[in-house]
Parts: C-alpha cells; sequence; structure tokens
C-alpha cells in the first residue's frame, strides 16, 4: 500500500516539474506579451482533444461543476500565471505562488474538514522561505500588477484543488480534465479575442512552444494531476507544487548558464524538507485511522469470543 502510494505521489509530482519549464518555454519561445493568448491555446486546443478521445460529456451538475472548476483551474489561473511571468522576473511570481500550499492547508480545513496541524503550517512556511531562497534576487523589481497576479493565482489555484477533491468525478480522469480545460479555454476565448486578438506573426519557435504547453503542459500534466487529487490529499497534491520553481532554477542553470549560490542550493534543500513533511503527514494520519478502526473493531471479537461456548 505505501509503495503505491509512493508511486502515485512520483507519478503526480511529474506535473508541477513539467510546469517549472513553463518560465522558459514562456520567455524564449512564445511571442512576447501575449498571456490571454498563450493561456488560450494552452487550454482549449488541449481539451477539445481530450474530449474528443474520451467522447464523454459531462451529466447533471457535472455541466456547472466542470465550469466551476474549469475557470479556476484553467480559465482564471493560466492568466494570471502568465501575467505575473510576463511582469515580474521569475523568482518574484514564484515566491509570491509559493503561497498555495499555505491556502490550501486553510481552505482544505474549511472544507473539506481536513485536520490543521502545526507540520503543515511550518511545512508551508518552510515551502514558501526555501523558493524565497532558491530565486528571489535581491535586485528584484516589484511590479504591483505582477504582485497581484500572482497572489490571485495562487488563491485560484488552491480554491481549484480544493473543489476538485470535494467534488469527485463520476467519469474518467481524461474525460474530466478535457471538460475543465475546454471551459476554461472557452471562456478565454472572448478575452483573448478583445483584448489582444491574434498576433500578427507567429513564428516557428512560437508554434514549437505553444505545442509543447498544449500537449505535454496541460493535456497530460492536468490529467496526471487530477488523478493525484482523487486519490491523495488536496494537501498532499498542493506541496507537489513546490516542485516548480525548483525545476525552473535547473533549467535556468541548465539552458541559460544562470549560476547556482550556496543560498539557492540551501532553499532547494528547504523545499524539499518541506514537501517531504507535508507528505509524510498524509502517512501519519492514514496509519491513524487504520489503527482508529482497529482499536474500534477489537472489542466486539472479545466479546464474540468471550460469549462462545
Amino acid at each position: 500500500m505505501l509503495s503505491n502510494r509512493i508511486a502515485l505521489i512520483l507519478v503526480t509530482a511529474l506535473a508541477p516539474m513539467i510546469w517549472g519549464t513553463t518560465y522558459y518555454v514562456t520567455t524564449e519561445l512564445l511571442p512576447p506579451d501575449r498571456p490571454l493568448f498563450a493561456s488560450l491555446v494552452r487550454a482549449l486546443p488541449a481539451g477539445l482533444l481530450l474530449v474528443a478521445v474520451t467522447r464523454r460529456l459531462p451529466t447533471g451538475d457535472w455541466w456547472w461543476r466542470a465550469l466551476v472548476l474549469g475557470t479556476l483551474n484553467i480559465g482564471a489561473f493560466l492568466p494570471l500565471l502568465f501575467l505575473a511571468a510576463y511582469r515580474l522576473p521569475g523568482g518574484v511570481a514564484a515566491t509570491v505562488g509559493a503561497i498555495q500550499p499555505l491556502i490550501v492547508v486553510g481552505l482544505s480545513a474549511v472544507v473539506l474538514n481536513d485536520r490543521l496541524t502545526l507540520r503543515k503550517a511550518l511545512a508551508g512556511v518552510g515551502g514558501v522561505f526555501g523558493v524565497a531562497l532558491l530565486v528571489l534576487r535581491a535586485n528584484a523589481q516589484l511590479d504591483m500588477l505582477g504582485v497581484f497576479a500572482a497572489l490571485a493565482g495562487a488563491f485560484v489555484m488552491g480554491t481549484g484543488v480544493v473543489l476538485s477533491k470535494r467534488w469527485v468525478s463520476p467519469a474518467p480522469v481524461l474525460a474530466t480534465t478535457g471538460w475543465q480545460l475546454v471551459a476554461g479555454g472557452v471562456l478565454l476565448l472572448p478575452a483573448t479575442l478583445i483584448v489582444e486578438g491574434v498576433p500578427s506573426e507567429i513564428t516557428g519557435e512560437n508554434v514549437l512552444g505553444l505545442a509543447y504547453l498544449s500537449i505535454i503542459g496541460a493535456a497530460i500534466t492536468y490529467a496526471l494531476w487530477f488523478r493525484g487529487i482523487r486519490s491523495l490529499t488536496a494537501v498532499n497534491v498542493t506541496f507537489l507544487s513546490l516542485l516548480s520553481p525548483v525545476v525552473a532554477t535547473v533549467v535556468g542553470w541548465l539552458a541559460l548558464d544562470q549560476k547556482l549560490s550556496a543560498a539557492q542550493l540551501i532553499g532547494a534543500l528547504i523545499v524539499l524538507v518541506s514537501l517531504i513533511a507535508a507528505q509524510t503527514q498524509g502517512v501519519s494520519n492514514a496509519d491513524d485511522r487504520v489503527r482508529s478502526r482497529g482499536n474500534r473493531r477489537t472489542p466486539s471479537r472479545s466479546r464474540s469470543l468471550v460469549s462462545k461456548p
């Protein structure tokens, strides 16, 4: 059972690790200053592809639930993510976004009746501190619109994670993922056409970057992400998002020849410790529930043995 859980965590972790390449792809391959267009092309084609493959549409309450989740996880989050990435240095955007686990810890206690523990809170604070050491620079420029976008993105994504755990779809995860991507994409379509329009020129590099973000960075990763939410706790899953700035830093080191300092290495270590602490909290809670069920059953078995002649 434990080995299966570890395997599920590792597979789910692939999603935020791949998302960690978004900063590089955005700055190096995408058309400049087009957050809505990038979000639309990332979400809508991927969603239509998954709906076509699964050939399943929502039923009943899942029409409006898919719209709500698609708005939170896709339609609102992606533009905020790209806006923060365009207007802020990657380090500032990542540090502000690292508060998402703290948001999910609080919302899970209220919405999911998940026990709020000191370990979860400390792991969340440690995650923010570790990300700050990892990616924040002393000379980083603060753009208030970018900071607001990063904060709002962390909040809407955190809310989306919690509601995705509360509302479990009866459909396969690929179908549910497709519904959300299509819902988010449809919401983005008019805003994109009105505010930004289509770029006058799209290069081969732009096509490559957009295809990567749509197929790998949306269709595959969101399916892994939502599959993880179904099987793990919301807190377990959201702490995996701290891997994104770690991967972004590694990509910058490998692809952009950026230097790694001792403080960054310490920050990466703190992030990993915070992540592991959050995951082991889930194991401890599961073990407590198993022991509790076992203790409740023990007296009844004893009474039955005593009553036998």
